[in-house]
């Protein structure tokens, strides 16, 4: 019997359905199924979250298994995040997203006890690898402060806000009838409330007695099995921690006022010392003692009152001599790692971990000088706020060593020479063939490479940009960096080519800076800079001829006769360069003129910055691409688009949005003002119409000379770098304005919103592929540029490169995200790029390396369309045939909300379209045809940080910011949602529990040793009774026993099934038995009600 399969049917009902918005744009274009053969299907989609890296976002507490070696930090959102050795990671997600108060774990169980802001505690079961509740408790009349559970204990101690103490069976999630109330705990001639329970822990020695701290500054050792309270300890300052001494005879206390108050156990009248380690005005909120054979340390972690001036900071007092240990962030929680779980033993700490606000460390007590461990877990993504973000998979296999070997060099020294003391769990099983790399902009003017592999995240390179620039700013040049109000050197957006290791990177302060990749170390005497004047008129650029469609090719200027003396092309401007203004000709930010020492890894190859025109500043770039195969960089605003040949460091095109247009299309909607014909602004001079003799033009950035036209000026070029001007043939000023263009048309004026370079058929009439550049805008215009290269080798860096505007492609609804190019089978064709190469590599090199430089595709026959351009816009998607340019395929994604961001990528062998719109939907769209395949509601809009870092990447992976700094990664890909269990990594590993210390023979002879309770017999519902019901309520988790027998696995999964069977099979014996003895208890009944009647 064939197999009904419902996604099959819905995809028959999709295809139909779509087939209405799915149309071709002229009788006889051949379907989809005559075109190509689509093997997409929506069964190859699935939509889930794999795993989050990054530092926990708020951090709140923090608890560590020392058997297990796996920490946990709970965050003010609710969230866990639990953390082994590197690449051990697991994040969890309370429904009700309370803050994380307390976290205490069931030591070498695999259980976690979360206690919440809204009353609640709950049981995690670690055992599988996604951690499920298995049973919750929430309190309804009174507030949870502090939590304690013994080592090897099923009773959970809990303080309340007023002062009281329940007990709750970790095992049943019951509360106990044993309660301590505070009226019975303080003198009977105290007349006020001590406050909430602040501290409970049980004396290591003795398990019967218990020590309760309240936030007055009460401290009272409670006897558990007289009901009674032994000692009483008063100070007048709140209690912030308390620290028992490890032999049970001593305790410490933290106060608000700074202090350290140390009591012996029997001598409740005074303490026994008082000392102030940081001085008054300090809050110790954290101790914790310890002992050295017979040396007595100390560790206080503090923060000021009057923060202004003084950091946080962690005291290390160790016999006689203290270390105060300056930290960079303010101090949540710290805690010591032992190697013994059990609190009679000697506790000898080797480190202590520290959680900051924004940081996690691990400082080793071993050594001196008290040094912290390398952290290997990616929690420095977060440095600043992250702005940008790209995800690339499936990149060159030689691309991780080279950036990892460049990386390796930026580690910081000094670190501990052990290994990280946090390595408990296992890797998942799962293993995945290709690489992939996330790139963040930093707002600190940092670039982050990530390596990801599997499910693990490695940091692997840093780039500081502000080391191109000027970091002393005077007042005087302070107004430079007006148009932005956070930092001028922060990330705007960037673009990179992995195969030939190019980068390039926009800045908020309208500067572009293109990046080399080299593996030599060198020293820039003079960074090259090229200044680009980008001024948006309206009114006052004359139409070109008509003649149809194709505008004229755009002239170039010449060719000198060497490349050191190539001429940087003219560019538009029609602005002065006079000092009437306020300012002009600034950019707004100061390029270092002190030679720069670049390190192996990126290197400054060329910085592109905008300048004030006219007492304006230059509008911030919103889109930018790079091509190495061509030497070229793009980058568009508001105001139009600029060409730039990073090759021969020369500016090739400067045109307004509106000037792409051709005259004779209907797109172009502003009014012209009848001036006289002359060369449009966005024209570059030819270098054959004489009008510039060759030896008034300037020469090469790359020459390091400095050159001044005559008194009229066409070029201008400073020592290091150039500024480029263009004035009319006429030498008059064009800065006229028509008075028909309102305030509204220039609000509205139409920008760049993406690029992208590919090889096509610009034209309709075009047979054979050539350079192109595909340009979209925010009005959804796509409009095509034909490039004109010269030969490679040195006719490159000598002859200019030609651009020719050849009108508009189509038009869609909304702003243009993205652009593709497919062959005539459906195949995705990428743009072209050259093979890395050393630039400071020899010459021999290099051109080896060129001469592997990819073929250009097929061309294609005459009257007949060879390609498919992919076309997606904020509102819908659109196939167009090349060269015809007749639309093939339509498909309106949303009409009530728009698309965020959209990418074309591979998946499964064939392509597709992955959209993610604002009212949180991820679709996924087939090629050529746009039949929808994927619509899940996953995630609304609620930030635009999720907005700027949302990003798709090949074979079904996506990531996004999910928290300033915490990057979420999801799939949508069928395949790794079926491996994704066994991807996961394991948390818990069976581990042996160390053995209890020695208690000595004359310990054990005469008592001197540790007094065991059972608590079952004090707690239990014989001896104390049943609890209010009303005072608490037990809810069931998800991960309950049933759940964890479905989602465990492994051997661990194995281990974990058997132990649930035998606890189940001895529950059922139980249970037999008890039935059995009712049964006989029944039977006896009987046989004497019968006794007593036959008598």
């Amino acid at each position: 019997m064939k197999k009904f399969n419902i996604r099959k049917v819905l995809d028959g009902l999709t295809a139909a359905s779509s087939s209405s918005s799915s149309a071709t744009a002229q009788p006889g274009t051949p379907r989809e199924n005559d075109v190509v053969q689509e093997t997409l299907q929506s069964e190859h989609f699935q939509l889930c979250k794999t795993v989050r890296h990054g530092f926990p976002y708020q951090p709140s507490s923090m608890a560590f298994d020392p058997v297990q070696k796996i920490l946990a930090i709970g965050t003010q959102t609710g969230a866990l995040r639990l953390f082994g050795r590197a690449g051990v990671e697991c994040y969890c997600q309370h429904e009700s997203g309370a803050a994380v108060i307390q976290l205490q774990f069931l030591i070498n169980e695999g259980a976690l006890v979360s206690a919440l802001a809204d009353d609640s505690i709950h049981l995690w079961n670690l055992r599988q690898k996604i951690p499920a509740i298995l049973h919750s408790l929430k309190f309804n009349r009174e507030r949870i402060t502090y939590c304690h559970l013994p080592f090897q204990s099923k009773w959970l101690y809990i303080g309340t806000e007023r002062g009281n103490i329940h007990i709750v069976n970790v095992e049943s999630f019951t509360l106990s009838g044993y309660v301590i109330m505070w009226n019975k705990a303080i003198e009977l001639s105290t007349k006020t409330h001590p406050g909430p329970v602040v501290h409970i822990s049980d004396n290591p020695m003795d398990e019967g007695k218990l020590l309760i701290g309240f936030e007055c500054g009460v401290v009272v050792l409670w006897d558990l099995k007289s009901k009674k309270a032994d000692y009483r300890y008063n100070y007048d300052e709140a209690i912030h921690s308390v620290a028992w001494h490890h032999e049970g005879k001593q305790f410490v206390c933290s106060h608000s006022d700074g202090t350290l108050t140390t009591w012996n156990v029997r001598a409740p009248a005074k303490p026994a010392q008082i000392i102030t380690p940081h001085g008054r005005n300090w809050c110790i909120y954290t101790v914790v003692l310890f002992i050295y054979t017979t040396r007595i340390g100390i560790l206080s972690g503090s923060l000021s009152y009057d923060t202004v001036g003084r950091r946080a900071c962690l005291t290390v007092m160790h016999g006689k001599s203290t270390a105060v240990l300056e930290m960079d962030y303010p101090i949540v929680d710290f805690l010591t790692l032992c190697e013994t779980p059990y609190p009679n033993d000697f506790q000898e700490p080797y480190a202590v971990v520290v959680l900051l606000e924004k940081d996690l460390v691990v400082i080793d007590l071993g050594q001196i000088g008290y040094p912290i461990f390398e952290n290997p877990y990616p929690l420095t993504i977060h440095e600043s706020p992250v702005t940008c973000c790209e995800y690339f998979a499936d990149c060159p296999a030689e691309l991780i060593p080279a950036l990892y070997s460049v990386g390796s060099r930026q580690k910081r020294q000094g670190y501990s020479k052990k290994e990280w003391p946090i390595s408990g769990g296992n890797w998942g099983q799962g293993t995945q063939s290709y690489p992939e790399i996330i790139i963040t902009g930093l707002v600190n003017h940092k670039f982050i490479n990530s390596l990801v592999i599997s499910l693990m995240l490695q940091v692997l390179y840093k780039i500081k940009t502000a080391k191109v620039f000027e970091r002393t700013r005077g007042k005087e040049d302070k107004p430079s960096t007006d148009i932005v109000e956070e930092d001028p050197f922060a990330i705007q957006t960037l673009c990179w080519c992995p195969e030939s290791r190019m980068l390039c990177v926009a800045g908020v302060s309208a500067h572009v800076i293109v990046y080399r990749f080299s593996k030599q170390e060198v020293t820039t005497e003079v960074v090259q800079l090229l200044e680009v004047r980008m001024q948006c008129e309206f009114s006052d650029v004359d139409s070109p001829d008509p003649g149809g469609e194709q505008t004229p090719t755009l002239p170039t200027s010449g060719a000198s006769s060497s490349p050191q003396e190539s001429e940087p092309h003219a560019q538009s401007s029609t602005g002065s360069n006079s000092s009437n203004g306020p300012r002009d000709n600034i950019p707004c930010l100061q390029v270092r003129s002190s030679p720069l020492k670049q390190s192996p890894g990126y290197q400054v190859e060329l910085v592109i910055q905008l300048v004030w025109v006219s007492g304006e500043p230059p509008q911030q770039i919103t889109s930018l691409a790079i091509n190495s195969s061509y030497g070229l960089v793009v980058f568009g605003n508001s105001n139009g688009l600029a060409v730039v040949d990073y090759l021969q460091k020369t500016l090739l095109l400067n045109m307004g949005t509106l000037e792409l247009y051709s005259p004779s299309e209907p797109y172009q909607r502003q009014p012209r003002s009848p001036r006289k014909a002359r060369q449009p602004s966005g024209a570059l001079c030819d270098s054959n119409d004489g009008s510039n003799p060759p030896e008034d033009r300037c020469k090469s950035p790359t020459s390091g000379k400095t050159y001044n036209s005559d008194d009229e000026g066409k070029q201008v070029l400073r020592e290091g770098h150039c500024i480029v001007e263009s004035y009319a043939k006429d030498n008059s000023f064009t800065r006229s304005r028509s008075s028909s263009v309102t305030s509204i048309d220039r609000e509205s004026r139409e920008a760049i919103s993406s690029f992208h370079f590919c090889e096509s058929l610009p034209r309709k009439t075009d047979s054979l592929v050539t350079p192109c550049l595909m340009v979209g805008t925010t009005q959804g215009s796509v409009i095509m540029v034909a490039l004109s290269l010269p030969p490679g080798g040195d006719q490159r860096m000598q002859q200019p490169v030609g651009i020719s505007s050849c009108g508009t492609l189509v038009r869609l609804k909304g702003g243009i995200l993205t652009m593709a190019l497919l062959d005539s089978t459906g195949t995705l064709l990428p743009p072209s790029y050259e093979p890395w190469y050393d630039p400071n590599a020899s010459d021999e090199e290099k051109e080896k390396i060129r001469r592997r430089r990819p073929g250009s595709p097929p061309s294609s026959q005459e009257g007949q369309d060879s390609q498919f351009a992919v076309l997606c816009s904020e509102k819908q998607a659109k196939v167009v045939a090349m060269p015809s340019q007749t639309r093939v395929y339509k498909h309106n994604i949303t009409e009530t909300s728009f698309v965020l961001r959209a990418d074309v990528v591979q998946m499964a062998g064939a392509n597709c379209i992955a959209c993610f719109c604002a009212n949180g939907h991820i679709m996924t769209l087939s090629l050529p045809s746009l039949r929808p395949l994927l619509d899940v509601n996953y995630l609304p809009l609620t930030d635009m940080r999720i907005a700027r870092t949302f990003c798709f990447s090949n074979l079904g992976q996506a990531l996004y910011l999910t928290s300033p700094t915490e990057i979420q990664r999801i799939t949508y890909s069928q395949e790794t949602c079926d491996n994704l269990q066994e991807m996961l990594s394991e948390l818990f590993t069976p581990v042996e529990t160390p053995e209890a210390p020695n208690r000595g023979f004359f310990k054990g002879l005469f008592g001197g040793g540790a007094q065991s309770l059972d608590r079952e017999d004090l707690f239990g519902e014989t001896a104390a009774g049943k609890a209010s019901r009303s005072l608490a309520q037990h809810i069931p988790g998800p991960g309950s026993m049933e759940g964890m027998k479905g989602a465990a696995s492994g051997v661990v999964g194995d281990l974990a099934r058997a132990r649930i069977a035998l606890d189940e099979r001895g529950q059922k014996l139980g249970e037999l038995e008890e039935r059995t003895a009712a049964m006989m208890a029944s039977a006896e009944s009987f046989s004497k009600h019968a006794h007593d009647v036959c008598i």
